[in-house]
This record gives C-alpha cells, sequence and structure tokens, in this order.
C-alpha cells in the first residue's frame, strides 16, 4: 500500500479543492493528479496507487457545498508555499527536532486588531514548522482597568481559528490566582519579595534616589503575616507586593516592581477574588510552567522580560527565547483598543466590526480573506522596528487571493433609466468569471435598463457598450447599434441593471453607505460569499432578504 506524507496528502486535498473550485464545486480527478506528479516524479511508479487516493478525495471534496470548498481551500490555501519551499521571510529561531512551545497572550478586553493578531500568526508559523505547541492564554488578570468581558473570549478564539491557526491548549489565567499566591509565598520566604504599605508618591521617591523603604527590611515571616492582611484587612491601594530587584537599576520602572495589588471592586466575569497578580509576575510563573520555549513580543513588552528575568533568576529556572516584535499599523483603519472602544461609545464606530478599523472581524466583514492577512504578516517576518502596511499593499495581497474566487455581477448607485427597442432576445446569459469556467448567469429584461447617473451624464450621445449585452448611443432613448461582439477597445463599457428584473442594494463602506440596484440574481447569494461587482469592486455579501445588503472590501 502506497505511504505519502503529510505534505503530499495535503498538497492533493489543496489541489482537489482549487480544481473544484475552478470548475463551479466539481473536481476532476485528471488534473489533480498531473499536477501531484509534476511536483513528485519518483511516484510515477506508483501511478495506480497514486490515482485511487486522488480519486477518493475528489469524492469527497466534491461531497461538499462549492461555499465550504471556498472556505476550506482559504483556510489551507496558505499552506501551499509552505509545502512547496518554506517562507524565506521567516528566518529559522530553532533547531529541527528541539522542543518548541509558544504563547499566544490576548487581554479579551477587546476585539483583536491585525497588530494583536501579528504575534499569534508568527508562532502558529512556527509552531507548525517545528511540530511544536501553541497555547492561547487569556491574559485577564486586570479586573479594574483593562476589563474583560466574556464575548472577547469568544471572539479571540473565533478570530483564530479563521485565521487558520492551530490551538492546542487554552488557558485562562484569572483561573489559576492560587497557583499564583503559591509562588508570591515562596518567594516571600526566600526574602525575595515584600509587602509595601508606603505612600506610593514617597515609594517613587525613594525608588529615584535608590534607597528602599521601611517595608523593604522587614522579615519574611512579618511579609507573610503582611501578605495575608492583603486577602482580608488592607484596602485598595493601602498594600501591594513588590519582587526585589536592583535599587540602582538604569531603568526606574524595574526597580522592586509591583507583583500583587488589591482590588476591591471586581468587575471580572469569571472569577471573584480580592488579590491579584499583575501582568509580569503571572506572565512569568505561566511561561515556566506551560514550558514556553520562545516569546514573541511587542517592542513595548522589552521592560516586562527584563522584570521577570529576576523572578526566573529566584527561582533558577531558565527563561525562554525572546524575539522582538516592532508596531504594526494600518494607513486609514485605526488598531488602538482604547480608541476604538471610545469610538463605539461616542457613536463614531458602529461596533468592533465597523469597516473603519483593522480588527480582525471588520476585515472579516469586509471579505478580506484570511489567507491574505497571514500572507502579508509572514511576509513581514520577525522584525523589532515598526511597519506601516499601506491600504494599497493590504489589497494587493487580498487582490490576488480573491480575484479567482469571486463571480462577478452587476450594480448601479444612483440610478438612471434609459430605453433601448430593437433587442431580439429578451434574456443574456453572462459569464460568472472572465477568465475562469465557472458558469453563467441567466438576466430577463424588456426594453428598460438602470444605468449609473455619471456614466449617463458622462457618455450622453456617445457610443457606449452596455456590458456583456449591446452597442448604443446613449440617451435617455438609446439608438441600438450593434448586439456582436465587437472588438473596438475604445468604446466605453458600462454595467447596466433590468428596470424589471432589480433587486434594492446596500453597499456600506469605510466612509459612505450607497444605495442602488443590483441584478436580481443577488437575491440568491450566500450570505459570507465574496463577489465582484464590476467596475465598482470587490463585497462580501452580508444580508440577503427582500434587498441585499453588502459590505465593500476594495477595488
Amino acid at each position: 500500500m502506497l505511504n505519502l506524507s503529510e505534505d503530499i496528502l495535503r498538497k492533493i486535498e489543496l489541489y482537489t479543492l482549487e480544481n473544484a473550485v475552478t470548475h463551479n464545486g466539481k473536481a476532476v480527478s485528471k488534473p489533480v493528479l498531473n499536477k501531484i506528479l509534476a511536483d513528485h516524479k519518483e511516484l510515477l511508479e506508483n501511478i495506480k496507487e497514486l490515482n485511487e487516493i486522488v480519486e477518493r478525495k475528489v469524492e469527497e471534496i466534491n461531497k461538499m457545498k462549492l461555499e465550504d470548498q471556498k472556505i476550506k481551500l482559504e483556510l489551507l490555501g496558505w499552506q501551499k508555499k509552505n509545502i512547496e519551499e518554506k517562507e524565506k521571510s521567516l528566518k529559522d529561531i530553532a533547531k529541527p527536532g528541539e522542543r518548541f512551545v509558544v504563547r499566544f497572550a490576548p487581554n479579551p478586553d477587546g476585539a483583536l486588531t491585525i497588530g494583536n493578531a501579528r504575534p499569534a500568526i508568527l508562532c502558529d508559523e512556527y509552531a507548525k514548522r517545528y511540530n511544536g505547541t501553541f497555547i492561547l492564554r487569556f491574559d485577564d488578570t486586570d479586573p479594574k482597568i483593562k476589563v474583560p468581558e466574556k464575548r472577547f473570549y469568544r471572539w479571540v478564539i473565533e478570530d483564530l481559528k479563521w485565521l487558520g491557526i492551530k490551538i492546542d491548549k487554552i488557558v485562562y489565567q484569572s483561573k489559576r490566582l492560587k497557583i499564583y499566591y503559591e509562588y508570591a509565598e515562596e518567594l516571600i520566604k526566600m526574602g525575595k519579595a515584600y509587602v509595601c504599605t508606603c505612600d506610593v508618591e514617597e515609594w517613587r521617591k525613594l525608588r529615584n534616589e535608590g534607597k528602599p523603604c521601611k517595608c523593604r527590611e522587614l522579615s519574611p515571616e512579618e511579609n507573610l503575616i503582611r501578605w495575608k492582611k492583603m486577602f482580608n484587612e488592607y484596602k485598595e491601594h493601602e498594600a501591594v507586593l513588590r519582587i526585589k530587584t536592583s535599587l540602582v537599576h538604569e531603568n526606574f520602572a524595574v526597580r522592586d516592581f509591583p507583583a500583587f495589588r488589591i482590588v476591591e471592586d471586581c468587575k471580572h466575569p469569571l472569577v471573584k477574588a480580592r488579590v491579584w497578580p499583575l501582568y509580569n509576575f503571572a506572565s512569568a510563573i505561566d511561561d515556566y510552567l506551560l514550558n514556553i520555549t520562545h516569546i514573541l513580543r511587542g517592542q513595548e513588552h522589552s521592560t516586562n522580560a527584563t522584570k521577570q528575568e529576576f523572578i526566573y533568576k529566584y527561582f533558577g529556572w531558565e527563561y525562554p527565547k525572546v524575539f522582538i516584535l516592532g508596531r504594526i499599523s494600518l494607513s486609514d483603519m485605526v488598531l488602538s483598543k482604547s480608541k476604538i472602544r471610545a469610538g463605539i461609545n461616542n457613536k463614531i464606530f458602529s461596533d468592533w466590526n465597523d469597516p473603519k478599523l483593522g480588527t480582525i472581524r471588520a476585515l472579516r466583514r469586509r471579505g478580506f480573506s484570511p489567507v491574505a492577512l497571514r500572507k502579508i504578516i509572514l511576509d513581514i517576518g520577525i522584525k523589532p522596528n515598526d511597519v506601516v502596511i499601506s491600504k494599497e499593499n493590504l489589497e494587493a495581497y487580498n487582490r490576488k487571493i480573491v480575484d479567482e474566487l469571486a463571480n462577478r455581477y452587476f450594480f448601479v448607485k444612483e440610478p438612471i433609466k434609459i430605453k433601448i427597442e430593437g433587442l431580439p432576445f429578451k434574456s443574456k446569459k453572462i459569464s460568472l468569471h472572465p477568465t475562469i469556467d465557472r458558469g453563467y448567469r441567466e438576466l430577463n429584461f424588456d426594453k428598460y435598463f438602470l444605468i449609473e447617473r455619471e456614466d449617463f451624464e458622462r457618455f450622453r450621445r456617445n457610443v457606449v457598450r452596455l456590458k456583456d449585452l449591446c452597442d448604443v448611443v446613449l440617451d435617455k432613448n438609446c439608438k441600438l447599434v450593434n448586439i456582436e461582439y465587437t472588438k473596438e477597445k475604445d468604446i466605453p463599457k458600462i454595467q447596466w441593471v433590468p428596470f424589471e428584473f432589480k433587486i434594492r442594494t446596500k453597499v456600506i463602506m469605510p466612509d459612505k453607505t450607497l444605495l442602488g440596484y443590483g441584478e436580481s440574481n443577488l437575491k440568491n447569494l450566500k450570505e459570507g460569499e465574496i463577489i465582484r461587482l464590476e467596475r465598482f469592486g470587490f463585497c462580501r455579501v452580508e444580508k440577503v432578504r427582500k434587498s441585499v445588503t453588502l459590505v465593500f472590501t476594495h477595488k
């Protein structure tokens, strides 16, 4: 029996899906077989068995709905280059066979943005490269300022899976408080942590001078008594647990940094508690206990690494390898969670999926492909410097993916009615795609049509081609010129919609909403489908009822 590697099996599935999508949902085995043999000539000796494997996969894929094939192709499609050639933009950060465990630790206080998702995509790619483990760890131990919300936990998981990320384990830090308490007590007993009750401003003054406060010199026994008081006696702001570091460290923020605080008005959705670990303590403990070997973190966290290394040193642990990522910003899109939240509260943005935003949910709503988003992040790779992704660059990546998948349809905004008499037919079959044989859609009409006012005013009394229909001298009452296809390239082509066979269509754009009419075939589309409106751009179908709502992707 022929034993194929996982890479070849993935290729068979990928090529079968590609073939199915380009043939209206029905794959043919021979082209798939030929592509596999072109890549792996050594399989010619086992062509009969290989063909049987391909035919079984074709039969399996052909049972799927076309839209499901498209979705699966998108989720697998990014692997094609990885199968044939490892991403050249990604440098190696581990040795083959080396234990490899990475974590992505978002705070569930908002929806993921493409900037937040960057380390997740990179960690996932490396985990797959090194046959490692990807851990999703919710950094949710702030019930005071960046308060988590239940919906955001769910959204993070949904967004990561949509991006093709394989989550091996999910950890909620808020449910590990007892673990953090135990390690805090160990540090207190070791004389490496103390409970500070000093006035904050007085403490900062001493810190800046490199001097200890009175609490720092207390015995471990006294600090353990104080530690227990944090749970039932001290009030909020009256006491914090600090980690002893160097009082003359060049970075003032590192000097005796806080590890635990009291939160009396706890707003956490999952856990009710009074004493909460701060980021650096919980992260350091979990990175060790979860066996994290490599950390990809933002430039803003470089100081945190220094703080956490003190905890590692006290326990005699080896700190993971760290790789710094610069910030990513998207031109014309908002990424800051605080700005998004403020914008939603002030009704500037409709929600976390507003088309003006750079959240994963917004990009998904607009019809961006997860394959394209992964590709651009992987091409940027690991860089410590900040990166600005232009709107044009992001669109170019996405266009390469969706152009082959998107069927074409007609839509007119600001419609104006025209009349064409003399057409010898009352319907026309028009290709769903200009270069890929994906079948046809049929448009029925009488003598009245809708075109865009802008086209009417621009080309009035000139010869134009109603795309895929006929040539006319454009006016309210058009003169029919030609119903045959001509090769004259200088004739303007315009889109049209039959007046009697139309559907009211709304297109939501980042800066405005357009109202108009689309061809009646739009009512047969499925929500979530990516289409291209002729001479307008790509859109994602959001709602199909008595009217159609589309969300604009890009031109």
